[in-house]
């Protein structure tokens, strides 16, 4: 019986431990999930849903980070994945049913005034995009290099190559015809 006890007591302190590494990890990458969010959806409503997704889905996968890559690497395929997903739904509102994140006081970063029009700007533009090419500039414009890319996406370097320079010309196209 008491055995019994010891692990199911190992076992709690073992999930506060991992919740607490969660928290913190989120905490210290949150810019990924709210640049991803930004960059997908238009109304903040959205972004607050896509942001809450997006960290539902990772606390989910998070048993199964083994370190292998860094956490900001498997958090970005992970987001990218879900905001992909998450902007194909016709059911945007009807996902997180069990899990409530308030307790984990996750705030959003403040910008400055004039920052935020530029960045508003940018990502109206880089929204036009389809869902691949925001991925590839946002990639890009987190310096990821093109192995990196390839690794992430699943496909070569040279297509990364190919497929980047295409977005970036589109991402081009549609900030000189504004």
């Amino acid at each position: 019986m008491y055995f019994k006890q010891l692990l199911t007591l190992q076992s709690v302190e073992e999930t506060k431990t991992s919740q607490q590494e969660f928290i913190t990890k989120i905490e210290k990458h949150k810019g990924i999930i709210f640049k991803i969010s930004k960059m997908y959806m238009d109304d903040k409503d959205d972004r607050d849903d896509l942001f809450q997704e997006i960290t539902y889905q990772v606390w989910k996968a998070y048993p199964k980070f083994k370190g292998e890559s860094e956490f900001s690497t498997w958090l970005y395929r992970i987001a990218l994945n879900t905001a992909i997903i998450f902007l194909k739904s016709e059911k945007k509102r009807s996902f997180i049913a069990n899990e409530d994140f308030s307790n984990y006081k996750i705030i959003e970063d403040e910008y400055d005034h004039e920052k935020e029009e530029k960045l508003a700007e940018m990502y109206k533009a880089i929204n036009q995009l389809n869902p691949i090419d925001k991925a590839f500039i946002f990639y890009y414009l987190e310096d990821f290099s093109g192995k990196q890319i390839a690794d992430q996406m699943g496909i070569s370097e040279g297509n990364v190559r190919v497929k980047m320079n295409r977005a970036k010309n589109k991402l081009k196209d549609i900030l000189n015809n504004k």
